[in-house]
């Protein structure tokens, strides 16, 4: 396993659509270890394959208190959402903000495990947050989208200059 270079807001391979996984092979089920890998060492509690620069409609989560519960949804999408809920979330691709959005508090999803297994399940609470933040991810949202674009600018100016003053000279460009 290896762990990979999460890509950080603005970078505008944030904003790429990924493409549905066509088969389940061993090259899907080892991004997804390499991603799982990452999202533990960064920590988070999920991560899209877009963020790692793969446009690739994988992702996988581990809301547990423990860490040790990981989940790998491919070609997931919502078919059913109910109610609303406003939660903090943070991204691992916007490090360091955390602010309030609002989601469905339910869903019910499909997705493919690493077996390429259809299968549907329902969540709420953090799981359900946390799944429709990476499933935004592979459609090329990201949550401060959900943000006034004050806010959002805000984000984005204190990120460069946090790039700048560390000597980070491989940002991606603003756009």
């Amino acid at each position: 396993m290896a762990q990979l270079e999460i890509l950080e807001f603005p970078d505008p391979r944030l904003r790429q659509k990924a493409e549905p996984v066509a088969v389940v092979d061993d090259a899907v089920r080892k991004l997804a270890a390499d991603m799982l890998e990452t999202m533990y060492a960064a920590p988070g509690i999920g991560l899209a394959a877009i963020q790692v620069n793969v446009p690739m409609r994988l992702i996988v989560v581990d809301t547990s208190e423990a860490g040790d519960s990981p989940r790998v949804l491919v070609n997931p999408e919502v078919i059913e959402a109910d109610g609303r809920e406003v939660m903090q979330e943070g991204c691992l691709s916007v490090p360091g903000f955390y602010e309030e959005v609002e989601r469905a508090e339910r869903i019910r999803f499909r997705a493919l495990d690493l077996d390429g297994q259809a299968f549907e399940e329902e969540a709420d609470g953090l799981l359900a947050v946390c799944i429709q933040h990476e499933i935004d991810h592979l459609d090329g949202k990201l949550f401060v989208d959900y943000l006034s674009q004050l806010k959002r600018g805000r984000i984005r100016r204190k990120l460069e200059k946090s790039r700048r003053d560390s000597g980070d000279r491989t940002a991606a460009p603003v756009i």
